[in-house]
Formats: C-alpha cells, structure tokens, sequence
C-alpha cells in the first residue's frame, strides 16, 4: 500500500469523546461503540476446549508419542510400590518367622525398585521435552492466524473495539492459552493415566479396599463438576476485565501529554481505580471459587486414606492380606487421589486458559473484508480519473451519511473538500480507499469500478497523508522507502528533495541513518510530517490524498511543499481535505460539504462570489467574529 500513513483506526466523524469510551461498561456498548465485554455471558467450555484441542491436530502424531511415553511412565510409577511392597513382606516374614531376613532377596528387589523409578523418571523428562515442543509450535501458528486474521479485517472491526482490548487478546491472552497448554496437557494425560493404573493394581491387591477408594470419585467429580459451573462464567469476566484496563492504560498512555494538559489526572486515575477495583473482584472472585477444588479433593482422599489404614490393619491382624499388600495399598491410595487433586487444581487454570481461547477464536471467527474478484480487472493507463456515481454510504444503518453523491474528477485536477466536523470529508476519501464499502452507487477509477479491483492494486495507485503523522521504529531512508519498497536510493532521494527533507536531514548526525524511536520524539511534528509527504512521493500515486496534511508543518515550509506538490499533482489527481482554507485558494475546484452531501463546489472565486457556505466559513476564519457570522447578539 503506498499510503504515506497508516488508516486511523476510526474515521474523524466518527471520534467520540475519550471520557464516553472511558464510561462504557459490560452490559451495554462498549469503548469505540463496540459490543460490551463477555462479562454477563456463559462461556462454551465444551466446545471452545474441543477447538483449542484441535490446535494440535498437525501435532497428532508427536501427542500419540507423549500418550505412550507417559503410559510407560505411569505404569512404571504404578508398579514400583507393589515392588517396594514386596521388599516390606520379606522383611516382615522373616523377622516374624525367626529366620531373618533374606538381604539377598531384598537387595535384588530394591535394585528393581530404583531401576523402575529412574526409568520411569527418564521417560518423563522425555515425554515433557516433546510436550514443550508441540505447545509452543501450537501457540505459534495460533500466533500466525491472530496476525493473518488481523490483516484481513475490515476497518470497521478496529472502530468498534479498543486498541488496548485488541492487544490483551492478541498477546495476554494468547500467552495465557500457551500457558494452559503446557502445563496441563502433561499432566492431564499423566493424572489420567495414573488414576486408570493405580485402581488396576488395587483391585488386584484388594478388591475390598479397592472399593473404599473408588468412592471418592463420585465425589471429586461432584466437587469439580459444581466450583466448576461457578467459577467459568468469573474467569471470561477476568481476561474481559483485563482486556478492558489494557484499554484504558494504552488510551492513557498514548494521550499523556492531553491528560496533563486539561488536567484530568485525578479522573483519569480514578477510572483507572475503578477499573482495577472491578478486575481485582472479579479475578478474586474466580480464583477463590476455583481454589477450592484442591482443598475439598484432599480432605476426601484424607478420609480415603484413613479408610484403607484401618480396613487394611484389620485384614493384617485377621491373615488375609500380607502386611507388604497393605503399605503398597496405602501407597497407592496417595497415588490415587495425587491426580484426581492434580485433575481439580487444573480444573482453575484449564478454565481459565479457555476463557483466554475464547476470546481469541472470536477474533478469528469475526467477519472478514469481502474478498477481491478472482479475476479482478484493472485500470489499464494510471491517470487517476475518479467519477462518482450516486454514491451512499452510512456507518449505521439508521443514520445515512452520504446519499446519491456524483462527482467527476479529471486528471491533473486539484480537489479541495471542505466543511464542518462530521460533514463527510475523510469519510469520502476512505471510500476511495476502500476501507469501507459502499451501500449504493459505485466509484470508478480511470473506468473500473474500484469495488471490483484489488484492493492492493487500488492502494498502490493511491498515496495517502494523513494528519497524524505515523512513523516506525527504523532510519529516515527506510521510513520513506516504505512507500515503495523497490523504490531505489535515486528515488528516495528525489522524494526527500521534493518534499524538503533533505533541507532537514543534513543537520542529523546520521543523516537519512538517523533512527527514529517508536514514537518519533527525536524530530520535531513537522518533520515527522515530511517524512510521510515524502513517503507519498516515492510511490507516484495516480491519486493524491492529503488529509489536513500540512497542518503541523510551519508556514514557510508549508508553501515549500505546496510548490513541490504542485509537480507531482501533474496528470494526477489530488483531493485534499483542509479546515485552514488558505491552503486550498489555489485549488481546480472546492467542494463543500455538509451532513454527507456537497451543497455547493466551484473555485475560490466563485464560491466566494456565491456567499454561500464556503463564503460564510471563509468569512468565519478571516473576516467576521463567529457570532457576528451565525447571527448572534453579543453580550452586553
């Protein structure tokens, strides 16, 4: 795309005040008018957690070798106490027979027990290698479909929802996910494992203390089953609530200076307080309920154990189980509520990672731009003629905003709109742009239809300036070579001579090496300004946008640039968007807008000579006070 800046992320008739996006809250609209945080709203764990599974497929094969080395694991782990069992009965035996101990024996089996634990070990620390690497090449290509689907949505998705918001899912919440996936895939298939494992060797031990422990699993799994309904619905609140103050805090930050200017610190920081207050209790509130799964699971694998102990001496005493049987038993019982507590204390972060997931599959999931024509034609000479035909479009469909528009614009032709805050000026250009599309009528460029062009290759005849200067982290060379990414050093710098950076450059230690911070603070507005006029100049657009894009440039230099533009205007078409009417005297034709529709176009001369509305701006800006214009009574 050659625009010389990237697309603000809502129109300017469509900025709402900062202190009514702050206000927005769960429950109704919210920041940028988008829908309100997940708060109130059931989460789908089922199938959210089906879906983030299903993220391993490509891995599939790699997740059947964890099974099996954790199967091996497990069942190593599972056969070492009845082992060590069995060293326990020989030496019992053989100091109640009055035999002693058979140190042969039982060094043999000992050396078993830790060949078994260390192997068992071994396979373990293979299983969670692998598992490290299937999880993080997962997130990766989740990772990968966040930023493809972020290129593929239509403006309108960033009007509604915060940037902050946007970049809790994108990066806290997709960390969160990552997270989940590490920590509980090793042990929810270990836990499963070891709870199948262990109760096979009980019932062979015993089946009557087997079935002392087999009902606590009616009862771990009612425990789970009903914290777990309580707290899913209090995690989606959590990262929703968390995505909302990264809104706020990324709002803040990016408009400090304004803050300390109107002197709004105390609010600002008592919404902050607000809002913090509010995900502190919601995170309390999800964290507590769910913590109490660990807890409740031990005190019945507590009552368990007690259980076996005294069923267990009882069958020692009465001959009808070997005392090596009942320590491996209670060994066993250990094991067995070990994973069901695992298996619950997971139940908090497994519900809290797929209320992240859900978040994340719903940017995924949100409508993208409609997709360019397979065989998409183009315009086959690059004049840039633009012609209009009745043209409607409206953000809402309840509030129309432009209605049967028609224009003609010629090559080489200056057009200057004009017009009150919300009247449709930028609005138009975005059309043109295609950031949005039309509700009727159709644009054309130089005779195709841009609705059915590419959308790179429209943008690639298009250069944009916009009023807020954006610039990346990166030298002064690199920043204007992105307008055309092939430009070569010839064409950059003719570029910066025509648009007078190369005037400012010199005076840099490094030159066009000099690199500029991520928020351009070591040049001044101005220059940041040039830089992205510069820009514009590197691609040789066939339409020329400048929206109020000398307003940071000083007066001087702005003629500077207007002559330079003056050049590259030549068999190009130029629309530019201005509330300082004195940069736009010279313009092919002025149009003047209001409530969507152009209500009056002509020359300087003419529309002044008409004393319409751009008579009665200009009036506004350099002859009469605003009373005196609107027809007010001064106050005495």
């Amino acid at each position: 795309m050659s625009a010389a800046s990237s697309p603000q992320a809502e129109p300017t008739e469509r900025r709402v005040d900062a202190e009514t996006k702050r206000r927005a809250r769960p429950g109704g609209m919210g920041p940028f008018g988008g829908a309100s945080l997940p708060a109130e709203k059931a989460m789908n764990f089922k199938g959210s957690s089906k879906r983030l599974a299903g993220l391993l497929k490509p891995e599939k094969w790699l997740v059947y070798g964890v099974i099996a080395l954790g199967a091996a694991s497990v069942a190593l782990a599972v056969i070492g106490p009845k082992v060590l069992g069995n060293a326990t009965t020989i030496i019992f035996e053989g100091l109640m027979s009055g035999t002693g101990i058979d140190f042969g024996h039982l060094h043999r089996i000992l050396g078993w027990v830790i060949v078994i634990y260390v192997a068992s070990s071994l396979l373990s620390l293979a299983q969670g290698w692998i598992l490290n690497g299937v999880t993080q090449r997962t997130v990766l290509r989740l990772r990968a479909q966040v930023e493809d689907k972020i290129h593929r949505l239509p403006l309108s998705y960033f009007d509604k929802h915060p940037r902050g918001e946007l970049l809790s899912r994108v990066t806290n919440d997709i960390d969160n996910v990552s997270q989940t996936l590490q920590q509980t895939l090793s042990q929810l298939f270990t836990s499963i494992l070891m709870v199948i494992g262990v109760l096979v060797m009980m019932i062979v031990i015993s089946p009557w203390l087997a079935l002392i422990a087999v009902v606590s699993i009616p009862l771990t799994l009612v425990i789970v089953t009903v914290v777990a309904k309580r707290s899913q619905v209090m995690f989606v609140e959590q990262w929703g609530r968390t995505g909302e103050l990264n809104g706020q805090i990324e709002e803040d930050f990016t408009g400090h200076a304004l803050v300390k200017v109107f002197g709004r610190q105390q609010r600002s920081q008592a919404e902050f307080d607000d809002t913090n207050e509010r995900l502190y209790k919601a995170s309390f509130g999800a964290q507590f309920v769910s913590g109490i799964i660990m807890p409740a699971t031990m005190f019945v694998g507590n009552l368990v154990y007690v259980g076996v102990a005294v069923v267990g001496g009882i069958m020692v005493a009465n001959g009808s189980l070997p005392l090596g049987d009942v320590q491996a038993f209670i060994q066993y019982s250990r094991q067995f509520q070990q994973p069901l507590s695992q298996l619950g204390s997971m139940a908090n972060l497994l519900q809290s990672g797929v209320a992240s997931a859900e978040r994340v599959f719903d940017l995924l999931d949100s409508p993208d731009e409609s997709p360019d024509l397979p065989d998409a034609p183009s315009p086959q000479d690059g004049h840039g003629r633009l012609v209009f035909e009745n043209v409607e479009f409206s953000y809402s469909e309840d509030k129309p905003l432009i209605e049967g528009l028609s224009l003609t614009v010629e090559p080489g032709r200056t057009v200057a709109i004009v017009g009150p805050t919300g009247a449709g000026k930028t609005t138009l250009v975005n059309l043109i742009m295609r950031f949005y599309e039309l509700d009727g009528g159709r644009i054309t460029l130089d005779g195709v239809d841009i609705a059915h062009m590419e959308r790179a290759d429209l943008r690639e005849r298009t250069g944009m300036v916009l009023q807020d200067a954006w610039l990346f982290g990166g030298t002064i060379r690199e920043n204007i070579a992105y307008g055309r990414i092939d430009a070569t050093e010839e064409e950059i710098l003719d570029a910066a001579k025509a648009a007078y950076v190369d005037r400012f450059v010199h005076s840099l230690p490094e030159g066009y090496d000099t690199v500029i911070d991520d928020d351009a603070s070591n040049i001044s507005a101005g220059e940041r300004q040039l830089i992205t006029i510069a820009r514009a100049f590197v691609a040789r657009p066939s339409v020329l946008i400048l929206d109020e894009a000398t307003s940071s440039v000083d007066t001087r230099t702005e003629l500077l640039v207007q002559r330079a533009m003056a050049d590259l205007r030549k068999d190009r078409t130029a629309f530019v968007i201005a509330h300082r009417l004195s940069t736009i005297r010279d313009a092919d034709v002025i149009l003047v807008m209001e409530h969507g529709a152009i209500v009056e176009q002509g020359n300087h001369t003419q529309l002044l000579a008409a004393k319409g509305a751009y008579a009665r701006l200009y009036e506004a800006q350099f002859s009469a006070p605003i009373d005196e214009v609107e027809g007010a009574v001064p106050a005495s």
